[in-house]
């Protein structure tokens, strides 16, 4: 009975510790397999290129639709700054495209007074630029981060 008891006790023990072991050993793979994907992600938004006919676009648009008026490379104006708001919209995966059409509120400056000068410029100067004008303008904006 005591050698039965004792067989019972070793391969319980056993059983559990080799629970946890292999709890320890999944957990392990998933944390490596994790980190893995993030050096992926990081490797391949790093290898992105941006085309530089569209950056040039982007930043001619960007000066001739007078949005630097407002809006300044690096410093807040009348508006937050260029990097500001493209650091906002990437880390909200935030989408400027439909903003800049009027199907998406504003993520960066959402002061009531500040949204309504916005809503007016961009109904003023942006309205009229098609889906290429409007990529190239969010890519000059996302440039400024790279």
């Amino acid at each position: 009975m005591k050698k039965l008891l004792f067989v019972l006790s070793v391969s319980t023990l056993l059983i559990y510790s080799c629970g946890d072991e292999k709890k320890k050993e999944v957990k392990k793979e998933v944390e490596t397999a994790t980190e893995k994907v993030k050096e992926v992600k990081e490797k391949t938004e790093s290898a992105i290129e941006i085309n530089p006919e569209v950056l040039a676009l982007g930043e001619k648009l960007f000066n001739d639709k007078t949005c630097a008026a407002c809006h300044q490379l690096d410093t807040k104006v009348i508006g937050p700054s260029v990097k500001d708001i493209a650091t906002i919209y990437k880390e909200n995966n935030g989408d400027m495209i439909k903003f800049l059409k009027g199907e998406n509120e504003a993520i960066v400056d959402t002061d009531p007074g500040q949204v309504a000068i916005m809503k007016a410029n961009l109904d003023g100067f942006v309205k009229d630029l098609n889906d290429k004008e409007l990529n190239a303008i969010a890519t000059y904006f996302q440039s400024s981060i790279k």
